[in-house]
């Protein structure tokens, strides 16, 4: 027999890494709402993190802070672990710490770059990843959502091959995780589109915004509020027959 349908998440404990602005942001927000008691990690986003955990608390959100620096397994571990004192099991992990490091085309990428844009975008997800498995498994339904990005379709065009590449091998690390930890974690992977959000205000111009929005045939770039709303799909028992699929949010930019 099919298991219940339902959006909702009461009871459940998520951790979303790089919540503090963005994505992030709005992933905490729409499981929160849902009923999630929710584990927001951040790095040097101190203050964002803090405003959103009042803000959370002013809907009668449960959730705490988890400072890392999730390049380091020591750190990654310490969130995970520091979750479970608190509240005792771990039912969803987003994975969505990460972000371009700097534009550069390949032949004048830096060492430091190349390892810099792996490290934060896959690596850490990695390190966050293994110490959340045996709590995840433990469920019996546990529940992953990696993000991605266009670049993975577009191989990071404008200087963000780097970026595209940590994406691309965060791709694959879903449908390995989707095979190793079935039937008692499922796990899957959200790619949006261009999203207005600080990551583009600091490394693309408004010239690039504007010719993103003319490419997409939805006339427009996509929210942040609109990949939450996937992710919340895909943790909830109403993706409970899907497993290592992933969701295009582009607006209908790029289609595979």
């Amino acid at each position: 027999m099919i298991p219940e349908q339902t959006l909702k998440l009461d009871g459940k404990v998520a951790l979303v890494s790089g919540a503090g602005v963005g994505i992030g942001r709005a992933v905490a927000l729409a499981l929160g709402q849902a009923g999630a008691f929710i584990g927001i990690h951040y790095h040097s986003s101190k203050t964002a993190a803090e405003s959103l955990i009042n803000e959370l608390d002013t809907h009668h959100i449960k959730a705490m802070l988890l400072p890392a620096d999730l390049t380091l397994e020591a750190e990654a571990n310490r969130v995970v672990d520091t979750l479970i004192a608190e509240v005792g099991h771990l039912d969803i992990l987003v994975n969505n710490s990460g972000g371009l490091v700097k534009r550069a085309k390949i032949e004048e990428c830096t060492l430091e770059n190349w390892h810099q844009s792996l490290d934060i975008n896959l690596t850490s997800a990695f390190l966050l990843t293994k110490r959340a498995i045996p709590h995840l498994r433990a469920t019996g339904s546990g529940r992953i959502v990696n993000l991605l990005s266009l670049s993975v379709q577009t191989g990071g065009a404008n200087g963000g091959g780097a970026y595209a590449a940590a994406k691309g091998g965060l791709m694959v690390f879903t449908h390995t995780l989707a095979k190793e930890l079935a039937p008692q974690v499922r796990t899957n992977s959200v790619m949006p589109g261009t999203v207005e959000t600080q990551h583009h205000e600091i490394h693309s111009t408004p010239e690039m915004m504007e010719n993103y929005r003319k490419q997409t045939p939805l006339g427009r770039n996509t929210y942040a509020e609109e990949v939450a709303s996937a992710v919340h799909f895909l943790v909830s028992d109403m993706s409970s027959h899907i497993s290592g699929a992933l969701i295009d949010i582009s607006g209908g930019r790029f289609l595979r």
